[in-house]
């Protein structure tokens, strides 16, 4: 008997949980992203709304002191370069909780983006509200996103490249083929891939 009610409890408990869970673990491929509203480096606000002659974006939760993200930080600083001339502009988000990780303030982050020379807005999500809407969870997690009628359509999710460690040893660059795709109105080839990186902190 007592088996049997502590199955039916268990059961509840499950259903409540389950009552009470998140719908949606963030974006998938073909959803309409929401624009955000968060404070750069340089003290301004930014969103996907001030780029005007934007064709899309590609959006980057990254951090400092994540070592995958470290060694990703030249080739973001790349893909600015290449593509935000193309319409594709990077915009890099930190997520993580600065209580945890000190080293991802926003003085840090300055000083992060001064050392590198970033051309690219270094946003922080303060108040942790924008990447779980994205659904991501490591940094470097990334999300191309085309702008239709609609709004931001997610595209391609996920790593940036199949090689974190070694830049000249990548074989599959999967943002630029998505972006490059796009560009040229066919079909991204890759759709999404898993994020390799560090948790983000909360």
């Amino acid at each position: 008997m007592k088996k049997g009610l502590n199955a039916v409890i268990a059961m509840a408990l499950a259903l409540l949980a389950f009552a009470f869970a998140p719908m949606s673990d963030g974006y998938k491929v073909g959803d309409i992203a929401t624009d955000f509203d968060l404070k750069n480096i340089d003290g301004n606000m930014v969103s996907m709304a001030d780029y005007d002659d934007a064709k899309g974006f590609i959006v980057i939760f990254t951090c400092n002191t994540c070592p995958y993200a470290v060694a990703y930080e030249n080739r973001i600083e790349a893909l600015n370069k290449k593509y935000a001339k193309k319409g594709y502009p990077v915009i890099a988000i930190m997520p993580n909780n600065t209580d945890v990780k000190p080293g991802d303030n926003l003085e840090a982050m300055k000083k992060r983006a001064k050392e590198k020379g970033f051309t690219f807005p270094y946003l922080i999500d303060e108040g942790q509200k924008i990447y779980p809407q994205y659904g991501a969870t490591k940094t470097p997690h990334v999300y191309v996103l085309e702008r239709t009628s609609k709004g931001p359509q997610v595209k391609y999710i996920g790593a940036i490249d199949d090689n974190y460690q070694d830049a000249s040893a990548v074989k599959d660059t999967y943002v630029e083929d998505a972006v490059d795709a796009l560009l040229s109105n066919e079909e991204v080839p890759v759709k999404s891939t898993r994020a390799i990186g560090c948790s983000i902190k909360v």
